[in-house]
């Protein structure tokens, strides 16, 4: 059985409010310790004298016992100048997980796409500006050899339709002002 100093949390609902305390490892968190060595006040500034407070001398007589901190009591002990923390890195910190990776690289796989899509269309392009312009040439008179008796046609329709039309509407309008 070893002993630990560790946070125990007291206060309302998110109101926290915790004491340091050393404990068994197999009491529970809010439960049976063995001597309350300081307190945390996690609602208090961080610069505040009064967010941290230990009994110095009770937690050192607690260490040289062998009683072990948990991270963020080490932490506190750190800062209070009591016990030297090695500091650790997390490599793994800044890495997204597992989704994020598989996103990124559907991600990459849609852009890789997109621009092989966007090159093959430039070389279209250039295909077709290489092509000799004498056989585009031919098409493209035959296409406005078509659309001009079409839009000749199309004018001639319109035009006597033009005519007729107010011709109609003034013959009644005559007959009226006759009778009146």
């Amino acid at each position: 059985m070893s002993i630990s100093i560790r946070l125990s949390r007291g206060g309302a609902k998110k109101r926290p409010y915790y004491r340091i305390v050393v404990a068994t490892s197999r009491s529970p968190r809010d439960g049976k310790y063995l001597e309350q060595v300081g307190i945390y006040n996690p609602l208090l500034a961080k610069d505040s004298a009064e967010r941290v407070k230990l009994v110095e001398d009770r937690v050192r007589y607690w260490l040289g016992v062998g009683a072990q901190p948990t991270d963020r009591v080490a932490r506190f002990l750190d800062a209070a100048g009591i016990l030297e923390r090695a500091a650790r890195e997390n490599l793994k910190k800044g890495e997204p997980g597992e989704k994020a990776k598989s996103r990124a690289e559907d991600r990459a796989a849609k852009i890789a796409e997109a621009e092989e899509a966007a090159r093959a269309a430039e070389e279209e392009a250039k295909a077709a500006a290489a092509a000799p312009v004498a056989e585009e040439a031919p098409a493209a008179e035959e296409a406005a050899a078509e659309e001009a008796p079409a839009a000749e046609e199309a004018a001639a329709d319109e035009a006597p339709a033009a005519d007729e039309a107010p011709a109609a509407d003034e013959a009644p309008a005559a007959e009226d002002q006759a009778e009146g």
